[in-house]
């Protein structure tokens, strides 16, 4: 009787031979999803790899800063010879702020030089901040751009004056426009590409300039029609499109100085961590830029029976799945909590939140 008990009590259980045959099953099913995905995303996750992945989206927009210098440098010359021979003043100031943008490409360069420095025990995430430094720089000469070509349409209409070789001074100006918006194009492409919002900005400058130039094309098709306030009023009119250029430089620099994401990266990040194996729950996560590259905090609850061993190895699948998950992200700190046991071990650091952000008990956590 009791034999039968014992025997029905069991029914429908797994052995222990049938438990690790679904283990061993599961961990060739992670391993099949871990191969497929790297076919998918190839990548390394040795810290060599990273620095070089870091390098090398360096290396892309050292090129494309060498390649727009080039092609605004070729802009520049032809400009200058044709203020030269028209006297045109609209022209001469196009080609000045064609020079600056041109220049704009040393700081910027000097910042991603410095950002394949590694990072020491006084800058420990590196020196990719620099290129924020550099995207300060960008906007407030998108700024002097567009003082100087509200004071030059003032002065313009104040002191009118005559411009000779106008169709040479059309030519130069288109030639101005199309160069500075191909290279305004090209460098927002590849900023965006290697997320690099100094880069971007620096795109948005010359825009800039390509709308400068624009006016002076406008302004001397209206002069040739006989309307000599035509550059000024041009130029003025230009000057609010810079302006407008200006406010999105600004935001994109602003936004990265004060750590700001995309929101839908921090959803990726949550729905990633839930649907890795042993992960109960999530926590807080949170991300900043680094120059152009992704670093992340993440908390994650795992079962408190776990061991240390078993708690570390789901973290380190944890921050494997963000890399593959999160574009540009290259380094996450995944600190684990464990479903609630009697004592909170947080207990002892709530006094040192502020008043307002005292957190209530929450599981206990062990970091990686």
């Amino acid at each position: 009787m009791d034999g039968k008990r014992h025997a029905h009590h069991d029914h429908g259980r797994p052995t222990r031979t049938q438990q690790m045959e679904r283990t061993q099953q599961r961990r060739r099913l992670r391993l099949l999803r871990h191969r497929l995905a790297h076919l998918l995303t190839p990548h390394s996750h040795e810290a060599g790899d990273k620095v070089d992945a870091a390098m090398e989206t360096s290396r892309d927009g050292m090129r494309t800063l060498w390649i727009s210098l080039v092609v605004l440098g070729a802009t520049t010359v032809v400009q200058a010879v044709i203020v030269a021979l028209s006297g045109s003043v609209a022209l001469f100031g196009d080609t000045v702020h064609n020079a600056a943008d041109a220049l704009t490409a040393v700081p910027l360069g000097i910042a991603f030089l410095l950002g394949r420095r590694a990072a020491d025990r006084r800058y420990t995430y590196g020196y990719g901040r620099a290129e924020d430094l550099a995207g300060v720089l960008i906007v407030a000469t998108i700024a002097a751009s567009a003082v100087l070509a509200a004071w030059t349409g003032v002065d313009r209409l104040l002191h009118p004056r005559d411009i000779t070789h106008l169709w040479a001074v059309s030519g130069s100006a288109l030639a101005g426009f199309v160069g500075n918006e191909w290279v305004a194009r090209y460098r927002i492409r590849t900023g965006r590409r290697i997320g690099s919002a100094a880069l971007v900005a620096d795109g948005l400058h010359a825009r800039t300039d390509g709308f400068t130039s624009l006016a002076v094309l406008l302004g001397a098709g209206g002069t040739a029609l006989g309307w000599r306030a035509a550059d000024p009023v041009v130029g003025l009119l230009i000057t609010l499109a810079i302006l407008l250029v200006l406010k999105d430089a600004a935001r994109e620099v602003y936004r990265r100085l004060m750590d700001s994401v995309d929101p839908e990266l921090v959803a990726t990040a949550h729905a990633t961590l839930r649907g890795v194996d042993g992960v109960l729950d999530t926590g807080q996560v949170r991300m900043r830029w680094i120059g152009h590259a992704l670093r992340a905090e993440a908390d994650i609850v795992v079962d408190a029976r776990l061991t240390v061993v078993e708690a570390h190895r789901i973290s380190v699948a944890a921050e494997h799945a963000l890399i593959h998950a999160v574009p540009r992200l290259t380094a996450a700190t995944v600190h684990t909590d464990h479903t609630p046991v009697e004592d909170d071990p947080h207990a002892a650091l709530h006094h040192h939140a502020p008043q307002h952000r005292r957190p209530s008990p929450t599981p206990a956590h062990s970091s990686k």
